[in-house]
């Protein structure tokens, strides 16, 4: 059964990027691993926010060199008046009408795979209309002190979880936890 899970790389300290919107100093760590290429596989679509959508220097790329080569929901108030390129996996569709139509128009697109979900706004947004099914949470062995915290803003709710796997590479720990509803 497909599930629409959250993804993100975090510093221990909960931030999502450093105190300048930089993130790439949580992923300097970072080593691909069998993990990695089989959630690559099962993915069919990516919902993120316009924010993490325009982190690429150029938004033509995600079309040549995004490792999801899937089709793309970007969660946005205005689209962009240029459509980014696209190729025969991946498209990108801009919503506008809120996270629970992006992701029904993702799993209509996955095609029975998983919907992988990116960005802290649209992962609380999602955590709060109770739509994950799962988060994978990366911890990057840094501690930023200040930055974009994923879990903040979330006082109204509280969430369960279960502990499914972790996967430790030399400096990183993945952690799956299935939501409970």
């Amino acid at each position: 059964m497909s599930k629409v899970y959250l993804g993100m790389t975090l510093s221990i300290d909960g931030f999502v990027n450093d105190r300048k919107g930089k993130f790439d100093k949580l992923f300097a760590s970072f080593e691909p691993n069998e993990e990695l290429a089989v959630m690559l596989k099962n993915t069919g679509a990516v919902v993120m926010g316009r924010n993490t959508f325009e982190e690429a220097d150029d938004t033509d790329s995600y079309a040549d060199s995004y490792e999801f080569q899937v089709p793309l929901f970007v969660l946005t108030e205005r689209p962009p008046t240029k459509h980014p390129k696209e190729n025969d996996k991946l498209t990108v569709t801009f919503v506008t009408d809120g996270i629970e139509s992006a992701i029904k128009q993702a799993r209509i697109a996955a095609k029975g795979k998983d919907v992988a979900v990116m960005g802290a706004n649209v992962g609380r947004q999602l955590l709060k209309a109770n739509l994950a099914d799962e988060l994978q949470i990366t911890l990057a062995p840094i501690l930023l002190g200040k930055g974009l915290r994923l879990f903040e803003h979330l006082e109204d709710i509280e969430i369960h979880l279960e502990k499914q796997r972790t996967i430790e590479t030399k400096q990183q720990v993945k952690i799956w936890y299935k939501v409970i509803r």
